[in-house]
Formats: C-alpha cells, sequence, structure tokens
C-alpha cells in the first residue's frame, strides 16, 4: 500500500504548469491556483482540470458548469499566491486585469494562454472531482516565459531576452 505522503513526495517531482482557474455565473466570481490541468483531445478541443472537492468554491464551479483556465507567465507568481491563499474571492481578483471570452469566466488579460471552456462532465475520485471541459475559446500572449512548480517551488522556463 502506498501511503499518501509517499505519493505526494513523488508527485512533487512531475513539473507542472501553475494556472489560475475561474469561474463566473449564477454563483458569483471564483478562481484557485492549480497545477492538475491537462489536454484531453484536440477533436473536439477537451482538458480536464482537478479540484479538492473540499474547496470552499468547489459547489460554485459545480453551478456555474464553466471555467477558464489562465496558465500563469513567469512574473504572475504574485496572483498564484493570491488564488492560493484564504483571501475572499473578491479581494482575488482584485489582482491582475480581468476580461471575458464567451462563458463570461474571467481571463487574465496577460495570460500565457487561457482556455474558456463549459464543464461537461464531472468524476469525483477519492478526494478530488476531475472536470471534463470542452475548450468554446482560447486567448494566447506574446508571453515567452512561464511559471511552472517543481519540488514544492515556483520556477521559469522559457525563451529569456539577452541584453
Amino acid at each position: 500500500m502506498i501511503e499518501a505522503s509517499d505519493f505526494r513526495d513523488a508527485m512533487a517531482s512531475l513539473t507542472t504548469a501553475v494556472n489560475v482557474i475561474t469561474t463566473q455565473g449564477v454563483s458569483g466570481s471564483h478562481g484557485f491556483t492549480a497545477s492538475a490541468v491537462c489536454s484531453v483531445t484536440d477533436t473536439p478541443p477537451t482538458l480536464l482540470v482537478c479540484m479538492n472537492q473540499t474547496s470552499r468554491s468547489h459547489e460554485h464551479f459545480i453551478e456555474n458548469k464553466v471555467l477558464s483556465v489562465n496558465v500563469l507567465s513567469a512574473h504572475h507568481e504574485p496572483i498564484s499566491n493570491t488564488f492560493a491563499s484564504k483571501l475572499c474571492s473578491e479581494e482575488r481578483f482584485k489582482q491582475g486585469a480581468w476580461t471575458q471570452l464567451v462563458t463570461g469566466s474571467p481571463i487574465l488579460e496577460d495570460a500565457l494562454v487561457s482556455f474558456d471552456c463549459e464543464i461537461e462532465e464531472i468524476q469525483r475520485v477519492g478526494t478530488h472531482s476531475v472536470f471534463i471541459c470542452r475548450v468554446v475559446a482560447i486567448q494566447q500572449s506574446e508571453h515567452e516565459e512561464s511559471l511552472v512548480y517543481f519540488k514544492r517551488g515556483y520556477h521559469q522556463i522559457g525563451q529569456v531576452e539577452l541584453a
């Protein structure tokens, strides 16, 4: 039997993009920082997002039935920390400049890339919900450096301009 702590320690070696997942709808605006995001298929464009069921915004995502995945650029570490904090939703969205695409979910204007999605299916697995999301719009920026999480810390990868 693999202990949960051993699994978490091993997963810390998996380098992942840092994302802020947002929603807007009848249940209001909410968001959280996540690394558990990945592509499912390109036909139709679909991705998945994993969210802890004990998260205070979990039910809001289910009620709104939409979300946006905002992939953070290297300079967004403060926004990642804000959306991972215990601040209320209103305080979280005071950081950064936000817009909307199709679903109305908040899109970080200068995110590396944002995927605007409709939640098509929800699977409960252990402590988490897996949201299967149909991508309905994409917005990309000109940034070339990404914020990633590895060994429980932030790192930056990508093209660095030399002076």
